[in-house]
């Protein structure tokens, strides 16, 4: 089994924000299937499917942000999943709007929600899948970024977003099908017109 968990904030405040991407991707991939999010077992709520003899759990942790982990470990934990079997989606300010960085490993990039589920699951081995939001918007004092990731999407972001969102999904299902790797070598390259960033 797949775990794959969507990070975010729950509640209708921070639909469509930038730092919900993780759940704009988990319920693209719910749609896909036909199935829908319920309660889980404990702060989350889940979805699962198949995939051509591959299980998912599709995770909304309903902890916010900043306590990720304990929504991530425990879905894990009641479900049988180790953290190199789980997947974590969530936005990155320092790669350019639409474009994809899957890893296996690695620290969490100054990302808050991510630090959570490394600290919970106690090892930096725990695959994840960066979404970039990075835009002219952006502000120029760091000071405000917080205020940025909380915003909703501009209105000539939209599009490039959807395409994200879409790409996403289709690197979860390409590691369900064909494995980390295959899925790597296809959604890692840049996009045209943008050029490749460096990883953090």
């Amino acid at each position: 089994m797949l775990l794959v968990a969507g990070l975010g904030n729950p509640g209708a405040a921070y639909e469509r924000t930038r730092h919900n991407i993780g759940f704009l991707v988990v319920e693209e991939l719910a749609r896909r299937a036909g199935v829908r999010f319920r309660p889980g077992q404990g702060p989350w709520q889940e979805a699962r499917f198949n995939l051509e003899g591959t299980d998912a759990l599709l995770i909304e942790p309903t902890t916010y942000m900043n306590r990720s982990g304990l929504a991530v470990a425990d879905a894990a934990a009641a479900a049988g999943v180790t953290p190199a079997a789980s997947l974590v989606i969530f936005d990155d300010f320092q790669i350019p709007l639409g474009m994809l960085r899957l890893r296996l490993q690695g620290s969490d990039g100054g990302h808050n929600g991510m630090a959570s589920v490394l600290e919970e699951f106690g090892t930096l081995e725990v695959p994840r899948l960066r979404c970039g939001i990075g835009s002219s918007h952006m502000p120029d004092d760091k000071d405000r970024m917080a205020d940025y990731v909380l915003e909703r999407f501009a209105r000539d972001e939209v599009d490039a977003v959807r395409q994200m969102v879409g790409r996403a999904a289709d690197a979860v299902r390409t590691v369900m099908r064909s494995g980390w790797n295959a899925a790597m070598n296809e959604f890692n390259r840049p996009l045209p017109g943008m050029e490749a960033t460096p990883e953090v």
